[in-house]
């Protein structure tokens, strides 16, 4: 579950294409997306409510219809900024958790931050513009098994997934039982772990997916890793010994997919969102990326999407 400001992301869901004509011949690599998190449940959802606006007015004309057309959509969102509710709101052991609705959407924020954890989209459009859409190519570079989601959260991407590999088998893991109950109640993932007409299903394990398991040994084609605590990734991931054992659980030729998370003290500012300030910072500077380089050196694939901009960098 990653915390996230939903403004730093413009996704194309297109990914797969992209990575099968660009091939990558290591037996393992890594596909980083990062973001950079904002504090505070109403300027995240301010910044939801505002990522199409930003994109459109970026990319808007010089035309006073185009100018007209803008400033009317920019006005409904934020007339709809104002209207949203808080569905749910429970604490547990390992989190406060708050469901907030939209008219537009439904979200999961999570522990003291109220970070958005996961977004799940109303009516037909469903992907949600954030990193979440680039899980999604993850099955078309793997081998046919199973694919583990680390940090299920609300279960956003296993839902993208699954709407476009309906006989994909997932599993997804999440520490939190009270967070699973509620997800299930207001998120759908009940839906998810009845098998589709192809025989795609959602399994749900609860516990600690550091826990040593006999089981889990060659088991994963793929292991999405998306674990956040309090707006940071979660310390165990940013020792090599870690990912060298989460290693073991994919089969020959199995990937990992990994949100490493933001980085603080490196960022710019622009549009209120941070932003790093060289390359050089992101590598230097985030924990995890440097544990998965020193334990695969050579073998990192980067993919980095921040606002309206693409870097993609390569490590073979």
């Amino acid at each position: 579950m990653a915390s996230l400001a939903v403004t730093e992301f413009v996704i194309n869901p297109a990914s797969a294409s992209r990575l099968i004509s660009n091939p990558i011949t290591n037996n393992t690599f890594f596909f980083f997306c990062f973001c950079f998190p904002k504090r505070g449940a109403s300027l995240l959802l301010k910044s939801h409510l505002h990522s199409a606006s930003r994109f459109r007015k970026a990319n808007a004309t010089t035309s006073s219809s185009s100018s007209d057309q803008y400033d009317q959509r920019q006005q409904e969102e934020e007339d709809e900024e104002e209207n949203f509710q808080v569905v749910t709101a429970v604490r547990s052991k390992y989190n406060d958790i708050v469901i907030v609705d939209t008219p537009k959407s439904r979200m999961l924020l999570l522990d003291s931050t109220y970070n958005v954890h996961s977004i799940i989209n109303k009516g037909i459009h469903k992907w949600t513009g954030s990193y979440w859409d680039e899980f999604v190519s993850l099955p078309a570079i793997v081998p046919n098994g199973p694919i583990a989601i680390y940090g299920l959260g609300g279960g956003t991407a296993a839902h993208l997934m699954l709407d476009l590999w309906p006989s994909l088998k997932l599993e997804g893991w999440e520490i939190d039982e009270i967070l699973i109950d509620k997800v299930r109640d207001y998120f759908g993932l009940s839906d998810l772990e009845k098998p589709t007409e192809t025989g795609g299903v959602l399994q749900v394990h609860i516990g600690d997916v550091f826990s040593p398991s006999k089981d889990a040994s060659g088991r994963y084609a793929g292991i999405v890793v998306d674990l956040f605590s309090e707006g940071k990734v979660l310390p165990q991931l940013e020792e090599v010994a870690t990912w060298l054992k989460l290693k073991d659980r994919l089969m020959p030729n199995g990937r990992f997919m990994v949100n490493c998370g933001g980085i603080d003290g490196v960022s710019d500012m622009t549009y209120g969102a941070a932003r790093p300030k060289s390359m050089n910072d992101v590598w230097m500077h985030n924990s995890a990326i440097r544990a998965l380089s020193e334990a695969f050196p050579g073998k990192v694939w980067h993919f980095h999407e921040i606002s309206l901009h693409r870097q993609v960098n390569t490590a073979s």
